[in-house]
């Protein structure tokens, strides 16, 4: 059941991300609300997609990540997500450990290329995970859900 709250948390999440994609720059830049709003929907898009993995290496009995970035490409590893799909979010597993840890010395710019640039690869880790759970589902009755 934590796995289909957390695909939809990464749904909502991803809404969000989508409509703060027409925030102008400048505002971006200029406003502190608008920039903790976006890292917000930013950080929890990311971690739901984390979750999501675990969720399907825990349940898959799949070798353990020692990282967050190493935990798509357990994915990957076996044949679960694309190897550039699991490469895209390893970066974005990446920067929301800058989001967390560093985030008083944020490059703003960046983050606004990430807002702007990085939303599909997570939308097509939503639709891969969904088929993924959907084939388990029906291969094991008592599969995930």
């Amino acid at each position: 059941m934590r796995l289909f709250h957390h695909m939809r948390e990464l749904e909502e999440a991803l809404r969000d991300w989508e409509r703060y994609q027409r925030i102008p720059k400048e505002q971006f830049l200029q406003d502190r609300d608008t920039q903790n709003m976006v890292h917000h929907a930013m950080l929890l898009s990311i971690q739901s997609a984390l979750d999501i993995a675990t969720d399907v290496i825990a349940e898959e009995r799949l070798r353990k990540p020692f990282t967050y970035r190493e935990t798509f490409e357990v994915l990957a590893g076996e044949g679960i997500i694309p190897e550039s799909l699991a490469r895209d979010l390893s970066n974005l597993a990446g920067f929301r450990n800058v989001l967390v840890h560093i985030y008083w010395n944020l490059d703003l710019k960046q983050v606004y290329a990430i807002l702007q640039h990085d939303l599909a690869a997570l939308r097509t880790f939503s639709v891969v995970m969904k088929e993924h759970v959907s084939e388990s589902d029906s291969a094991d009755p008592g599969g995930f859900f």
